[in-house]
């Protein structure tokens, strides 16, 4: 593909970068430090990236896409953007020449703190393929000052640091003084009316917050649109600086408006258990969502006039989960109040714009505000909810039996709540599931009776990553060998990877694969002595999972079956496992205690495990700390066993399972999320499913059956020496003993089946680190998955969305 190059060569490029390390710093490059390298580096290319831009700027009748999310875990954007520039080579050669090294330049560059997990990765992937995509669409969330937190291990336990992203600037970013809109919370509502009769309401009083946003470049793979993100911090609206109390010392006072304004975008979901975190959060959310669309209104009356009734042919705005759900009654806000729309008309509009990506199958993780802190914050938004809330009561069908009950669960406003799900829905021309068995279940269970009632608005998406990023950037050696064989027209169309199952059977590029795998190995087990302190033997098969910790996820199972095999190690000396090196990652919410114990859990395991000379050549326990981007484009390509364990039927999709399986790790798990489509594409062969079905899980549940004790006494010799072990003393040098797992599990009757499915677990895993032997037989099922991928990139996504959901042709 022919890109548009920023540099002409390495000559320009070396003369470009000294320039800029002049013109930034006031040194020559060889007197900068690694760090100074790279934010001049960072800053030229963003500089460059934008300039660009320029140049793919979208027709002015060109439809927009808006896509709202709380999070964009975007990752370092440096040897990504260079990739997708087409200027990767360039750079690393300049560099060199110049006497540094492009890996140690890229290694000064933090992760971004604007996201925590899988739904901020995949709106990050998702702006990626808009922009290789060519469609103009656009990012909007909040810049948080603090990430989530730096998570560091300490006795074993999470213990969660101040995650201080922006200490050292952000050089990818710019501050647009100019798009600074302004946000209104509390006061009251005023209605107004002429001699006509014509009434209107004002808000008056409250808080009003500056809303100001930071512009961060796109840039698509092959330069076919340089996009931006848009960030909002909140700022106060007039200084209120309390001069009295600051001759009085009293400093903390005399800056408290402006600190409390700042609050609101400070950090990444701020613990809402209470209730000045409720209003924290609720601030967040609307904040990002009203300063997001009175830019998009203001846009498109820069463009097209007052013509509302057109909006939703020229601008498309995705709600990502239920965070941005005030978009609708906003949306309305604004148009009526500020538009002079009318009321009917406006909801027209808003549900012909908006459309809606459901993430959970859980009833109990879909947001929820107590009505009266939603209406204190933001009485006029609230006014267009109740009404919107009143007139779909009035207008709900009583052709069903149970019509009764489906009210209460479609309403918007009940027991006192505000249900941003329904709202979600009740705002949306279209709602989507991220994978076929999550959008089913969608259908079937969590929104079952919106379903029963439009059911043309549902639809699936199963979700992509982007295979650049965690492929090509993330393993050079893998990606290297897979350009030589097939060129590198997969960059572009990722199922061109396809073409790899002609090298299945090639014992010289299987031979080439597992030496790639090798290096890939070696750097992580680096990684993995630095930051952990355990060495991890790279003959050993490498399984790992690494997400966000959950009960659901049931990294507890994998647990288990690391203590089984160590005990069966000590107690028969013919038992011979593969030696095996596990390799765990991921975040707890601080609130979060039984996930927080799973994790010091893990690091007690590996305290013993490791220690354990009877068994340490056998198996090691690792816990890498503070999971990001960066960390993950380590821990993927090394992977040989992608652990994707979740209890059936809980998991929406999953995104690491697809970025393992691109990089050639077959997969253990339940048929669960987007398992389920990787099971059918890559057969039976190449991957190992075990455990429940999902509807064997609603079954069982269903049945008042099952007893956690039961699973217990009938395996007392395994099962039951591992859980014992919580409590006897086994496990408790590190840190202690683990009762509140033990009770988790035997007096909550195992909510999330970890009994239930253990034995059938174990005995796949068995399989699998057994197969592993024969070396041409796996590096085969390997290759076949990465040649599968190609339909987990988030191109493929995109381009669904595109035609499906807003309606732009590709």
């Amino acid at each position: 593909m022919a890109q548009k190059k920023i540099f002409n060569d390495v000559a320009d490029f070396e003369k470009q970068y000294r320039e800029a390390c002049m013109a930034d710093l006031g040194k020559e490059f060889e007197g900068c430090t690694e760090f100074e390298r790279y934010q001049v580096l960072a800053t030229l290319i963003a500089k460059k990236s934008r300039n660009v831009g320029l140049g793919t700027h979208q027709r002015r009748r060109e439809k927009k896409v808006y896509y709202f999310s709380l999070e964009f875990l975007l990752g370092p954007l440096l040897d990504n953007y260079l990739l997708n520039l087409g200027v990767r080579d360039i750079v690393a050669q300049g560099v060199e020449d110049m006497g540094a090294s492009l890996e140690a330049i890229c290694r000064q560059e933090v992760d971004p703190g604007l996201g925590n997990g899988g739904l901020g990765r995949l709106a990050a992937c998702f702006l990626d393929s808009m922009a290789h995509e060519g469609i103009a669409g656009y990012g909007n969330g909040m810049r948080y000052h603090y990430g989530l937190f730096r998570q560091v291990i300490e006795g074993g336990c999470q213990v969660e640091k101040t995650d201080n992203w922006l200490e050292n600037g952000f050089p990818w970013e710019s501050r647009r003084d100019s798009d600074t809109v302004i946000v209104q919370f509390g006061g009251r509502v005023v209605r107004h009316e002429d001699e006509t009769g014509r009434y209107w309401f004002t808000q008056e009083g409250g808080e009003k917050v500056r809303a100001i946003p930071y512009d961060v470049p796109i840039v698509g793979y092959g330069v076919k649109k340089v996009n931006r993100l848009r960030l909002w911090s909140a700022e106060p609206y007039e200084e209120d600086f309390d001069l009295d109390a600051f001759n009085d010392g009293d400093y903390a006072k005399a800056n408290k408006f402006r600190s409390d304004v700042e609050a609101i975008s400070t950090i990444l979901y701020p613990n809402d258990s209470g209730e000045h975190g409720k209003i924290l959060r609720l601030k967040q959310e609307y904040l990002f969502v009203s300063a997001g669309l009175q830019t998009i209104l203001g846009t498109y009356e820069r463009d097209f006039g007052p013509d509302w009734e057109h909006l939703a042919d020229h601008v498309a705005i995705h709600t990502n989960d239920t965070h941005p759900a005030m978009c609708g009654p906003e949306l309305m806000r604004l148009l009526v109040d500020g538009c002079g729309v009318d009321f009917d008309l406006a909801f027209k509009i808003a549900k012909e714009t908006i459309s809606y990506t459901n993430h959970t199958v859980m009833p109990e993780a879909l947001e929820k505000w107590p009505i009266d802190t939603f209406r204190s914050l933001m009485p006029r938004l609230y006014m267009f909810v109740e009404e919107i809330d009143r007139r779909y009561r009035e207008s709900f069908p009583h052709t069903f039996d149970d019509w009764g009950d489906m009210l209460k669960s479609t309403a918007i406003l009940w027991d006192g709540q505000v249900r941003m799900a329904n709202l979600s829905v009740i705002f949306s021309h279209s709602v989507n599931g991220v994978s076929a068995l999550h959008t089913g279940i969608l259908e079937e269970g969590v929104l079952r009776d919106f379903y029963r009632l439009y059911p043309k608005m549902f639809n699936n998406k199963t979700n992509g990553v982007s295979h650049r990023r965690f492929l090509a950037e993330a393993n050079p050696p893998y990606a290297r060998l897979i350009s030589g064989a097939i060129g590198t027209g997969w960059l572009d169309d990722a199922f061109e990877l396809e073409k790899l199952t002609a090298f299945e059977t090639d014992a010289g590029f299987l031979d080439e694969m597992e030496k790639a795998k090798l290096a890939d190995k070696r750097r992580l087990a680096d990684y993995v002595h630095k930051t952990s302190g355990v060495e991890l033997d790279c003959s050993m098969v490498f399984d790992v999972q690494v997400k966000r910790f959950h009960a659901y996820k049931r990294q507890l199972l994998n647990v288990f079956k690391i203590l089984d095999v160590y005990n069966r190690i000590l107690a028969d000396p013919h038992f011979d496992p593969r030696p095996t090196a596990f390799v765990f990652s991921g975040k707890a919410a601080q609130s979060y205690t039984f996930a927080k114990e799973v994790i010091r859990l893990i690091n007690s395991v590996a305290d013993v495990v490791n220690n354990d000379a009877r068994a340490n050549d056998k198996i090691k326990v690792a816990f890498v700390p503070n999971f990001a981007v960066s960390s993950a484009q380590l821990i993927y390509p090394a992977a040989e066993i992608s652990e994707q364990i979740s209890t059936a039927g809980t998991e929406a999709s999953g995104t690491s399972n697809m970025k393992l399986m691109m990089n050639a790790a077959i997969t253990l798990g339940t048929y669960d999320g987007a398992n389920v489509e990787i099971a059918k594409l890559v057969g039976d062969e190449s991957i190992k499913i075990f455990g429940l079905r999902t509807e064997e899980v609603d079954a069982l549940r269903a049945s008042g059956t099952y007893f956690a004790w039961d699973q217990y006494n009938a395996d007392r010799e395994r099962l039951g020496r591992v859980v014992d072990m919580l409590s006897d003393g086994s496990l408790a040098h590190l840190s202690g003993n683990f009762e509140s797992i033990h009770d988790y599990l035997m007096a909550s009757n195992d909510p999330d089946l970890v009994l239930r499915d253990f034995r059938s677990y174990v005995d796949a895993w068995d399989q699998l680190t057994t197969a592993y032997g024969d070396r041409a037989a796996w590096n085969k099922a390997a290759l076949h998955n990465t040649a599968k991928a190609g339909y987990f990139s988030s191109d493929r996504t995109i381009r669904e969305y595109m035609g499906d959901v807003w309606h732009i042709e590709a």
